[in-house]
């Protein structure tokens, strides 16, 4: 750190992404430790879909959610279940003004799973694409800014190219469980590049609750020729396939 930069978080220090408190070091995407608290969920997830496994489960690929369903998406790995100051953290980063959460949430994600996302030996980073009609409405998307902190820890391309919207769709959140994945079929078109073939991907949201959208997204990046498609999000909601 220069000395003017000292100067600078010595008169001005920064704040918290979330709670807007004052935190001692500088830099972008910053949370304070009680928030890092209290966004951070350590409880073992299910290596599969990412939801709480149950006490009474043999392991973490005994999960009486998903060990019926078949998923296009081979992982999951999220930093907590989709309630309490997570769920806050995930609609207000929605919003274009709060670039700074995202980024912090996104490089929160990418230290408490580098391990775990090191060890699947991707090779690009994946942005749940948004329609061209709803990012200008709305002027940001959460998946992309959240897949480019996880391609900068990871030093890995960030390649949004592969996979592209192609058509809007209503709010997966408006829409009964049930009727979901019948919303997204066939919104998403994976571009014949010539990275594909073989490619390990990691396919990046803000949320999943049915797993609808990333497994749309995993089928068509597995159809163009992906050999591996890993999702990662910020928040995952309990009892939702």
């Amino acid at each position: 750190m220069t000395w003017l930069a000292a100067y600078v978080d010595l008169m001005f220090p920064p704040s918290c992404a979330f709670c807007h408190s004052a935190i001692v070091t500088g830099g972008e995407g910053l949370l304070c430790l009680a928030c890092r608290e209290s966004l951070a969920d350590r409880r073992a997830a299910c290596a599969r879909c990412g939801s709480v496994i149950v006490e009474n489960a043999h392991s973490v690929s005994d999960c009486r959610l998903c060990r019926d369903e078949r998923f296009h998406f081979d992982a999951a790995v999220r930093l907590g279940t989709y309630e309490g100051q997570r769920r806050s953290a995930v609609l207000r980063i929605k919003r274009a003004s709060e670039r700074n959460l995202a980024v912090s949430l996104g490089n929160f994600l990418a230290a408490a799973e580098r391990d775990r996302l090191r060890a699947m030996k991707l090779d690009g980073i994946v942005p749940v694409p948004m329609h061209w009609s709803r990012r200008i409405w709305r002027g940001a998307n959460s998946p992309e800014t959240i897949a480019e902190c996880l391609a900068r820890d990871l030093n890995l391309p960030l390649a949004p190219h592969l996979l592209s919207r192609r058509r809007r769709t209503a709010p997966q959140a408006s829409l009964a469980p049930s009727k979901r994945r019948a919303n997204v079929r066939g919104a998403f078109r994976a571009t014949r590049h010539a990275d594909l073939p073989g490619a390990r991907l990691l396919l990046v949201d803000d949320i999943m609750t049915t797993g609808a959208t990333v497994n749309e997204g995993a089928k068509e990046l597995r159809r163009a020729g992906a050999s591996f498609v890993a999702v990662a999000v910020v928040a995952r909601a309990e009892g939702m396939l």
